[in-house]
């Protein structure tokens, strides 16, 4: 086994000798586009362009995309972009470095957009009314959601980061606006 390994080590240092790495590449592009056109994209929350916008990207994997255009609602997606086979790990290495043709990944995501809906005055009346309801019940998550807790996002914080026991600890006095205004001093 420790032979055939070691065989196989050596043809790959020979094969990358005798090859030139530099031809060898992996091209990947997405496209993407939305009916009507016009609409500006981020991906990850960095700009890309006004659509239809084409970008390259490294990395596979989930990418949060947030199309917006004045008039239509915002859409925001959590998008999976999965490797083709050629980029699948230990086959991507040979694909990259040993094979002199070119590779290229083109995705295409389109979106409809669709058109900014304008609440009527009973609309507004009523939400305005459900969040007044939830705000005397002390809830302050969207109904339909769990609020998450702090702790669980982010573990590894102290609950006391200072270290300052709870029974030492001294209310921070925050001074007092005056009622007057001070005048300044006049040269």
């Amino acid at each position: 086994m420790l032979r055939k390994l070691i065989l196989l080590m050596l043809l790959l240092t020979v094969a990358m000798l005798y090859c030139d790495p530099t031809e060898a590449a992996v091209r990947r592009r997405i496209t993407i586009k939305t009916t009507p056109p016009g609409a500006l994209v981020y991906i990850d929350d960095q700009e890309i362009g006004v659509t239809p916008v084409s970008t390259s990207f490294t990395y596979y994997g989930t990418r949060k995309i947030q199309i917006v255009k004045d008039g239509y609602e915002t859409v925001t997606v959590l998008r999976e972009i999965k490797p083709p086979w050629y980029q699948i790990p230990g086959i991507d290495f040979v694909t990259e470095n040993l094979i002199t043709r070119e590779f290229r990944d083109e995705r295409l995501l389109q979106f409809k957009l669709v058109p900014l809906r304008i609440r009527t005055t009973e609309e507004l009346i009523k939400r305005g009314q459900e969040l007044k309801q939830r705000a005397r019940q002390r809830v302050v998550a969207p109904p339909g959601t769990q609020p998450r807790s702090l702790r669980q996002s982010y573990p590894n914080i102290p609950a006391n980061p200072a270290g300052i026991p709870a029974n030492n600890r001294r209310p921070v006095r925050v001074p007092q606006l005056q009622s007057q205004p001070r005048r300044l001093p006049q040269r």
